[in-house]
């Protein structure tokens, strides 16, 4: 389980994951086999929502400069040639 790779993972599918994951560890009922491999999917979880916070952090808006050098923001326009969902 711990292996397989979702393709169709999304945000709220993952942090109920990880919420899964959590109830089960703290428990105390998992073998250390078990908690390893958790932890594991865990950690992995964890990269992906972080992941897909940073890119809708990016999308939402960015920091630019003018050019008298004043910092304003302005929405996110991916670069040509990249998805947008």
């Amino acid at each position: 389980m711990a292996k397989k790779e979702k393709t169709d993972l999304n945000f709220d599918g993952a942090l109920t994951r990880l919420e899964q994951i959590v109830e089960q560890m703290e428990s105390g009922e998992m073998d250390l086999e078990a908690m390893v491999a958790a932890f594991e999917e865990g950690q992995r979880l964890i990269g992906f929502c972080s992941g897909k916070l940073n890119e809708v952090e990016r999308r939402i808006e960015m920091l630019v400069k003018n050019e008298a050098g004043t910092e304003t923001t302005a929405p996110f326009a991916p670069p040509v040639g990249l998805p947008t969902e």
